[in-house]
């Protein structure tokens, strides 16, 4: 009940238009009901001969039920999908609002396949939430009354019989499906999102696959992961033809039980012959509404458990969050300075965290931080773009000595602009990704910004230039001109204080060295800070500070 709370609280279903799709869903399967009960009483009163101006009301009412069923079918099902629709478009946005703060920290331990299945499988689940999940129910409930009501105003018995059979069909029979069904729609979820992962992982690096001569072996787990899921589908498969045939059976003995009570008051005389046949159809057409049910039962477990994984990530909390009441971005002084900060392992190639860390770069001064692998500085730069804070009471980072946790997300990352040396490349051209750093940026700022990266001539030989595409994450260009096009965004950025994580990364010598020149020597003329995060060589003569970190500590601090 707590998963159907959250998930109700997380949708909010506009009621109106719950409202209406519930309405319009009973009135089709009570169109239903009236088609077959004055269908059974028409044919009944004709066989005894009547006068054919006695059988108008029948045969007009037969005449609407039969028009108006179909119309009131169509307009349900539009009602609902566009209910249904609604609701996964909201949950999509709320999804992605809650995942977008825990990327830059709290995501990277899910799987890409994993995040992948969530965005979409489980997401897509939550259509059915009210669309087979609850608004069946409901109009279960609506029409069932109002069937049983009838029935009891015509024969108090069959009335009853069928108030008996409509309640076991539903809520026995769905409570028999969610038992005998029990926890293979959570195992569905987590072996279809595990399949996925997998798949995924597979597709990415299937290169690597390859070339070690492990493709075998990731088939093979592929493989066992989508026998595991054909055998829960088809374990789901049989639970659902037995209670399918369960329901049937349930409404098959009502049916025969009104009819047999109904013949009886007609041969005691408490009943008009005529209407023996409209009860028995009538029973048998109010089951209309108890038929979906179990699959419902059946559905609803396996749509919690979607719930379930997207709430997990959705009721996480961010690793850093916009204070109450942000001040204003410092309009002097730029300098950014770490404060005696200690931080827990945060980034995955810094095992140590950073132990009471200082750092000072003054505005327009270049500094490179350089240092092995795991030393702490990628978490220095996830620090100061705001990715992660600080630990409690354990310093802070300032920007023109303001706390950056004073300041919102969105003005840190516009003043400190951070060129990570995984820089993602979206499936779109070479244009629009540096464009990406300023939306607004005119063309000769773009081709500017690539020809500070030392990646113009390249681009201006493509055929289609820089409207090259390309492709899912770059795949489509090679490592180094990759590494220069994200570079050409920091540029674009034109943020008053520049952290480069590694970016001459994949590029040659020739090519980083006057890249790393470039850079440094366009800051020194201007009121620019860089910070440079670096494992190579650096010449003191480039940069005005130099620092060495070693497990998370400044090891040593030179000035140039």
């Amino acid at each position: 009940m707590r998963t159907l709370r959250a998930l109700f609280r997380l949708i909010r279903p506009p009621l109106g238009r719950t409202a209406l799709s519930t309405v319009l869903g009973s009135l089709t399967v009570l169109t239903g009901i009236g088609l077959m009960t004055t269908a059974g009483y028409l044919i009944s009163r004709a066989a005894e001969h009547p006068p054919i101006l006695s059988l108008t009301v029948a045969i007009v009412a037969v005449r609407a039920f039969g028009i108006s069923r179909p119309v009131v079918r169509y307009l349900e099902r539009l009602s609902s999908h566009d209910l249904a629709f609604r609701v996964l478009a909201r949950i999509r946005v709320a999804f992605y609002r809650r995942l977008e703060p825990l990327v830059p920290a709290r995501a990277g331990e899910y799987r890409h396949g994993d995040l992948l299945a969530r965005m979409v499988g489980d997401v897509d689940a939550m259509r059915d939430l009210l669309l087979r999940g609850i608004s069946p129910v409901l109009v279960w409930a609506v029409t069932g009354t109002a069937a049983v009501a009838f029935a009891a105003f015509l024969l108090p018995a069959a009335g009853l019989v069928l108030a008996i059979g409509l309640l076991v069909a539903g809520l026995g029979v769905p409570a028999f499906a969610a038992i005998a069904g029990r926890h293979t729609g959570d195992r569905q979820v987590r072996a279809r999102a595990e399949l996925t992962a997998e798949l995924v992982d597979a597709l990415r690096g299937a290169p690597e696959l390859v070339v070690y001569g492990a493709d075998e072996a990731a088939l093979g787990r592929i493989r066992r992961l989508d026998a595991d899921l054909v055998a829960l589908a088809r374990r789901d498969a049989r639970v659902a033809g037995l209670v399918e045939g369960l329901g049937t059976l349930v409404a098959g003995l009502t049916v025969a039980r009104v009819l047999a009570v109904s013949a009886s008051a007609s041969t005691a005389g408490h009943l008009d012959r005529v209407l023996v046949a409209a009860l028995a159809l009538l029973a048998m057409a109010s089951f209309e509404a108890a038929a979906p049910l179990p699959a419902a039962a059946l559905t609803l477990d396996a749509t919690l458990a979607a719930g379930r994984r997207l709430l997990a990530i959705m009721e996480r909390r961010p690793a850093v969050a916009d204070p109450d009441t942000p001040v204003a971005v410092p309009a002097g002084d730029r300098t950014v300075a770490l404060d005696h900060v200690t931080t827990t392992a945060a980034e995955p190639d810094d095992e140590w965290g950073l132990h009471d860390i200082g750092l000072r770069l003054p505005q327009g001064q270049r500094m490179a931080l350089v240092g092995h692998s795991g030393a702490g500085k990628s978490t220095v730069a996830a620090l100061l773009v705001r990715f992660i804070d600080p630990d409690p009471d354990a310093g802070r980072v300032t920007l023109g000595g303001t706390d950056l946790r004073a300041l919102r997300q969105q003005d840190v990352r516009a003043s400190i602009s951070l060129d990570d040396q995984d820089a993602y490349l979206f499936a779109t051209t070479i244009k629009e990704n540096v464009r990406l750093a300023r939306p607004d940026a005119d063309d000769e700022a773009i081709r500017d910004a690539l020809r500070r990266a030392r990646v113009w001539d390249w681009v201006a030989s493509l055929p289609d230039g820089w409207d090259t595409l390309v492709g899912e994450d770059g795949t489509r260009v090679s490592g180094g001109e990759r590494r220069r096009i994200a570079l050409a965004r920091a540029f674009l950025a034109d943020a008053p204080v520049l952290v480069l994580d590694e970016p001459t990364a994949h590029l040659d010598a020739r090519t980083a060295d006057a890249i790393v020149a470039d850079v440094l020597a366009s800051a020194s003329g201007e009121a620019r800070s860089v910070l440079l995060i670096t494992h190579r060589v650096v010449d003191a003569g480039e940069v005005d500070a130099i620092v060495r970190l070693h497990r998370g500590r400044v090891a040593d601090r030179r000035s140039t």
